[in-house]
């Protein structure tokens, strides 16, 4: 089955309403009919409510990111602050529709498989490897271990944050980068930052219908000022820098 038109990438909204929105928008206004999403929708300070209702009006093909999954099924006492802030706030409706999401999806007609860490496991990177207190391009060999023998030659995933497209053995693996969340720490086994030193709004599109794909990478702007503000509302001025910025504050930040 031959490919049926380009397709966009979204990953890591994080509740951020008007960085979809805009990406919303622009996915529209380039024509582009098809959309997956790769996951981490509501966990976060923003608007987590509201993104999930427009996320549910949609009939894009979607994955549980790891905060999905840990919203969704996750004991609350276990939850850190975005994750609570998310569960708190997101509809009965909205939660069993969490509950529902797959790990990972195939679209055999565009040879493409989805996962939003590696496929097995939606906590670990695909494309980069934690070093020191950094995300570092992973290496061959660490890909190839974590991705298994390739069964498709395209695989999108997410969950770090970063937008970049790596080939490998006639595979081309990419990253769409992040939505809503531009920088973050993670402190869990080893503690990390992921930045991109920039505010806008990431998606990426995948276009296979004249042979070979070509690979698009978006970054937009966006009303920052308004996510900001509203983290910074909900008790989170270190979100409000890291989407101001697109680096890490001081401050403890967990997506």
């Amino acid at each position: 089955m031959a490919p049926s038109g380009p397709l966009a990438l979204v990953a890591d909204i994080h509740g951020n309403l008007p960085a979809l929105e805009a990406v919303m928008a622009d996915i529209r206004a380039r024509g582009v009919s098809r959309v997956v999403n790769l996951g981490d929708h509501v966990s976060g300070p923003l608007w987590p409510r509201e993104t999930a209702a427009l996320l549910m009006a949609q009939d894009w093909p979607s994955l549980a990111g790891n905060h999905d999954r840990m919203v969704a099924h996750d004991d609350p006492a276990s939850h850190g602050p975005s994750d609570r802030f998310a569960c708190e706030q997101v509809t009965a409706a909205q939660m069993g529709w969490l509950k529902a999401l797959p790990a990972t999806l195939t679209l055999d007609g565009d040879g493409l498989m989805l996962c939003h860490g590696i496929p097995g496991d939606d906590r670990k990177y695909l494309l980069e490897t934690p070093e020191s207190d950094r995300l570092r391009l992973a290496r061959p060999d660490e890909i190839r271990r974590r991705l298994g023998p390739p069964t498709h030659p395209l695989v999108a995933c997410g969950h770090s944050h970063v937008p970049r497209v790596i080939h490998l053995d006639g595979t081309a693996i990419v990253n769409p980068g992040s939505v809503g969340l531009p920088a973050y720490t993670h402190d869990g086994d080893h503690a990390h930052v992921s930045e991109t030193g920039s505010p806008l709004a990431r998606y990426a599109v995948i276009d296979r219908t004249e042979g070979r794909p070509r690979f698009t990478f978006v970054a937009l702007d966006y009303d920052v000022d308004a996510a900001a503000r509203r983290a910074d509302a909900n008790g989170r001025p270190d979100w409000a820098i890291a989407l101001h910025t697109g680096y890490v504050s001081d401050r403890e930040q967990r997506p």
